[in-house]
């Protein structure tokens, strides 16, 4: 919202216009085919639609600069809806918790990414590590590699993509000590689900100095950090891993905020042999998985409803003083046809 209202997504938010365009996480009903679909939108002609090239202009191909999910006009490409689980379906209509969950598919989709990334780069950038510690054989220190650079995990960010990555962390990597840092207080009911399903602990982000702080997730984590993941939005993400040493020596740094910039002293940054990546997309495979994944859970309980009328008439009224407010849900969702829906 703050890049748009700076100009920065100027497809997204029409200067001089009160409408946002796009929107690519939601459940549609295919009435040719009666039945309901996740839109796939990430896609287009690349070898990997989660790799980026430069002869391409931006990621979203399936919607950047039409009208995406907020339109009535059930305009989308039939490559790109994905079936969704019988269960989630009930007398023909969709099922209200099914629908909330189900919204989750594209953030979810896109830690699936991330955890597969952090997997491939950690295995490559420590095994020989490994393989040095231990004598093993380079195919097992490849196994070891990716399971120990998830020992101590800070995530940074307590929105609902860190979330989903703790969650995912923890049901393939149950050993990892994960700790959650954000600036909501320890009460809140988004602070208690997210410890509820992932086990992690939390340090709230509301100290006087970075360096209190650091010294903090520390102490909670029970050494340096082995893997960092930013996705606050927010520069102090990058202060805390670097400037003040909260990522380990051969850690692994991933950063999946949009707008901070990421900056480190290059002395203490080489020697200390750490890895930055950043890449923001996913794979059909990757939301096929989310959605199975997404119809089992529990992520219903933290989706709002907002009133269409209410959206429509100001979309970018209903973000800033609704959706993106103080104290508000989680996340929000509309129902844009209430007749498919089953209460």
């Amino acid at each position: 919202m703050k890049m748009g209202r700076e100009n920065k997504l100027d497809k997204k938010f029409p200067y001089g216009k009160k409408r946002l365009i796009n929107g690519h996480e939601g459940v549609v009903y295919v009435p040719s085919e009666n039945r309901f679909a996740v839109v796939l939108i990430r896609g287009g002609n690349s070898c990997d639609p989660t790799r980026f090239t430069e002869e391409e202009t931006y990621f979203e191909y399936g919607c950047d600069g039409a009208d995406g999910l907020f339109s009535d006009c059930n305009y989308y490409n039939p490559d790109m809806l994905l079936p969704i689980p019988e269960s989630c379906v009930h007398n023909g209509k969709l099922k209200l918790d099914a629908a909330k969950k189900l919204v989750f598919s594209d953030p979810y989709a896109c830690m699936l990414f991330q955890l597969e990334r952090i997997e491939d780069l950690g295995e490559a950038h420590n095994f020989r590590v490994e393989m040095a510690k231990t004598g093993l054989s380079e195919k097992e220190a490849r196994a070891l590699a990716v399971n120990h650079i998830f020992d101590r995990t800070v995530i940074f960010g307590l929105g609902t993509t860190g979330m989903f990555i703790g969650d995912l962390i923890k049901r393939k990597y149950p050993h990892s000590k994960l700790v959650f840092v954000a600036r909501s207080e320890e009460e809140s009911p988004k602070v208690k689900f997210a410890l509820d399903i992932t086990g992690a602990d939390y340090v709230r982000s509301n100290y006087d100095s970075d360096e209190l702080l650091a010294q903090a997730i520390e102490n909670k984590l029970g050494g340096k950090a082995t893997l960092f993941i930013g996705t606050s939005g927010n520069n102090i993400e990058h202060r805390i891993a670097f400037e003040q040493g909260v990522l380990g020596c051969n850690g692994l740094y991933d950063s999946f905020s949009l707008g901070p910039v990421v900056s480190y002293d290059t002395m203490p940054f080489g020697f200390k042999n750490q890895l930055i990546f950043g890449s923001i997309n996913f794979r059909q495979s990757h939301m096929e998985k989310a959605i199975e994944l997404l119809s089992e859970s529990r992520y219903d309980e933290i989706v709002s409803l907002i009133d269409r009328d209410r959206f429509t008439s100001d979309p970018i009224d209903a973000y800033e003083n609704i959706i993106y407010s103080k104290g508000a849900p989680i996340k929000t969702a509309v129902i844009w046809n209430k007749k498919y829906i089953e209460y």
